[in-house]
């Protein structure tokens, strides 16, 4: 991909409207990742299925963007880095309809995976478009503009989810991309085309594409099917674990022998690389897990419409909003490892306190959690890119951004995926203990019977609360795994090196 220099930077009215135009479409997509989470219920009793299929909906699109991550700088080499960001907005915006007029979960899932297949290049390709239309010295601007749209998105998401799943559809959450996907790619077409890179014959790493896409879907489909199949007891699950660890040792050979990989794992040599991003893997994966169980649980046990706990959930952006222009200040002064460990320490302390919910806490015990775990999201994302990529050499940071681009994608749909199992597994636990407990009595029953309520009333009320209090039970036993796995994280960055050199974040995507 060209750099920045190479091209003609824009100037007045043009510049700002370049400027918002791959700011928005870098919102759509961020958007896209949080705005189902809250929608998941009325997904599932549309469409009939039950909660823990209707994750796939969120799954499905972060694989499919984690895959197409690695390819964005061959397409924007093999076609131009306008026209690829065009067609993208353009087959974003297509799928986008098709996921809105999905009947079932199969359809659904599918156009998912095409909305992520077209997402994946739009952010790398919106930030490096920022930085070639926008002169040198105000790229600093560009990059607190397109990060506003990245921290702003997440807040968004469920807000703008819970309330057009309760007062429109689900349907409109995928619907409401198209207005932005016309606009925005005929505005991109109309404004940049003048920046464009030039195109050429780029070779591409065919047999590493393949084989990721065979062993990352391998794995996704066995985490997200596992349970219905009672996992290894399932040879289809078993087939998929063999193919997902067959291939992913190929997948590692290959790649680390191959001139040029699509992903170019040998940036793992340095170890200041490989554990800054295997925090980052346990952070954000554990991080998004969170935030996609929780909307279910509010609204499966709490009785919360998509709209309130589209709006509990939605606190968490506020301090990040807030503290992200004082950490990006911190950070060239501040060893970036203090940083980050106090900011995933930080989400670790505001999950454990999640642990102490129950079926009868009131709004504000639920959102203050969320609350301050906005705290520490900008001290965990930004400082940790800067060590990162300063384990690296110069020449490797593109190569370096872009893997860490795939793990944090991959991260969270595996992390959801296991995150899912468990809950529900753990929740099966739960009832049968309660269940035993209540049954080797007749306390509750004789309780209710002198209160008027017949035997059949008894027997629906009792379920109904074994029920309510297992999940909630669940729920906070994913809470005290998720504190732990943060606690874990944050010891892992210090097997990072002190950074020794400045970095441009920009190169992150």
């Amino acid at each position: 991909m060209a750099s920045p220099s190479q091209s003609t930077p824009l100037s007045g009215p043009a510049l700002l409207l370049a400027g918002l135009v791959l700011s928005i479409t870098n919102f759509m997509v961020v958007l896209d990742l949080s705005i189902a989470n809250v929608a998941v219920p009325h997904i599932a009793g549309s469409i009939g299925i039950s909660p823990t299929q209707g994750t796939w909906v969120i799954t499905s699109y972060a694989v499919a963007e984690a895959i197409c991550v690695p390819l964005t700088g061959w397409l924007a080499q093999r076609f131009g880095a306008v026209r690829t960001f065009v067609f993208a907005v353009i087959g974003f915006g297509i799928f986008s309809v098709l996921c809105g007029l999905s009947t079932s979960l199969t359809m659904l899932v599918l156009c998912r995976i095409g909305q992520g297949f077209c997402g994946g290049p739009l952010m790398p390709l919106s930030q490096t478009l920022l930085l070639r239309v926008f002169p040198k010295e105000k790229h600093g601007a560009a990059m607190g503009m397109w990060g506003m749209t990245t921290v702003v998105g997440p807040i968004a998401g469920p807000l703008l989810g819970g309330y057009i799943s309760d007062n429109y559809s689900w349907h409109w959450i995928f619907f409401i991309n198209i207005p932005v996907a016309l606009l925005c790619s005929m505005a991109a077409w109309r404004l940049l085309r003048k920046s464009e890179t030039p195109a050429m014959k780029a070779r591409i790493d065919r047999i590493g594409l393949a084989l990721l896409i065979i062993w990352v879907g391998a794995l996704q489909i066995m985490l997200d099917t596992g349970r219905e199949h009672d996992w290894f007891g399932s040879p289809m699950i078993v087939a998929l674990a063999a193919i997902a660890a067959i291939f992913f040792v190929a997948f590692m050979i290959w790649e680390l022998t191959e001139e040029h990989p699509i992903v170019d794992l040998r940036v793992f040599r340095h170890r200041g690389f490989s554990a800054s991003v295997l925090a980052l893997g346990f952070a954000f994966g554990t991080f998004f897990a969170s935030v996609v169980v929780l909307p279910q649980w509010l609204q499966g046990s709490l009785g919360y419409t998509a709209t309130w706990s589209g709006k509990t959930t939605a606190w968490i952006g506020m301090f990040a909003v807030i503290l992200s222009p004082v950490v990006g200040r911190l950070a060239p002064k501040v060893d970036a490892r203090y940083l980050v460990c106090f900011g995933i320490l930080w989400l670790g302390f505001a999950t454990s306190l999640r642990t102490f919910w129950t079926t009868g806490a009131d709004y504000w015990t639920l959102a203050l959690p969320q609350l301050l775990q906005g705290i520490g999201m900008p001290f965990f994302f930004v400082p940790l890119t800067i060590l990162a990529l300063a384990a690296v050499k110069v020449e490797e940071t593109a190569s370096a951004a872009g893997v860490m681009s795939f793990v944090r994608t991959l991260a969270g749909a595996v992390g959801t995926a296991i995150a899912s199992t468990i809950w529900q597994n753990r929740a099966q636990m739960e009832r049968s203990e309660l269940s035993g407990l209540l049954h080797a009595g007749q306390e509750v029953p004789a309780a209710l019977a002198a209160r008027g309520f017949t035997q059949e009333q008894s027997r629906a009320l009792i379920e109904r609360l074994v029920d309510q209090e297992s999940i909630t039970l669940a729920t906070t036993y994913i809470f005290a795994l998720a504190s732990a796995i943060f606690m874990i994280a944050a010891m892992l960055i210090w097997l990072v090196p002190r950074p020794r050199r400045a970095v441009d974040t920009s190169a992150a995507h």
